[in-house]
């Protein structure tokens, strides 16, 4: 059941019991009359208005239903060396080899789902479900920018130096992140991305 919260005085969270809502919904939240900003999480869009009261704003997310998302047509391709510190034990984990998980990982399309964690840090839907692992037990205190890592149905690249505490495949040199870039972000919700092994 979807659950509106208060999240500060001019700004709702829709909490979405499907995940998989949450790029439709935040696709129609943006036509609510007084919404400035629409930020879709992994279950969650959090909508920020300004204009009009918080009841309006409310009882028009209540009514929304999803829209239908157009994929882009545009395609992100990052150059991948699969090297990572933990390309061993992800195959080692998954019943697979080496070559099977670089195979896997670089041969499906990925599409942004949302963004978070650090700017230009975007996670992406698509993974194999037989590369799906859940998060290190201990995470590390520093990854390397252009880390390729995967946890849980996610796969991403750490856009810069950072803790972290996904299973490390490779390394991409591609900037996800420059401030002076317009936009900043190289990957946005709903950008198309693959992975080539080089």
């Amino acid at each position: 059941m979807t659950a509106l919260r208060p999240y500060g005085q001019h700004a709702t969270l829709i909490d979405l019991p499907d995940p998989g809502l949450v790029g439709g919904i935040a696709a129609a939240a943006h036509r609510v009359r007084g919404v400035v900003e629409v930020v879709p999480g992994a279950s969650t869009v959090l909508v920020r208005f300004t204009g009009t009261s918080r009841d309006s704003v409310d009882e028009a997310l209540a009514a929304l239903e999803p829209e239908v998302v157009a994929v882009r047509s545009a395609q992100v391709v990052l150059p991948v060396r699969y090297d990572g510190a933990d390309l061993a034990a992800v195959a080692a984990a998954t019943g697979l080899d080496v070559d099977a998980v670089v195979a896997l990982h670089s041969s499906a399309e990925y599409t942004v789902r949302f963004c978070g964690f650090a700017p230009g840090f975007a996670y992406l839907d698509g993974l194999d479900p037989r590369l799906r692992l859940p998060r290190l037990a201990s995470p590390r205190t520093s990854v390397p920018a252009g880390s390729v890592a995967v946890a849980a149905e996610f796969t991403g690249v750490y856009p810069r130096s950072s803790p972290g505490g996904w299973h490390l495949l490779g390394r991409t040199d591609a900037v996800l992140w420059d401030a002076d870039r317009d936009p900043p972000a190289l990957l946005s919700p709903g950008t198309r991305v693959r992975f080539e092994a080089t």
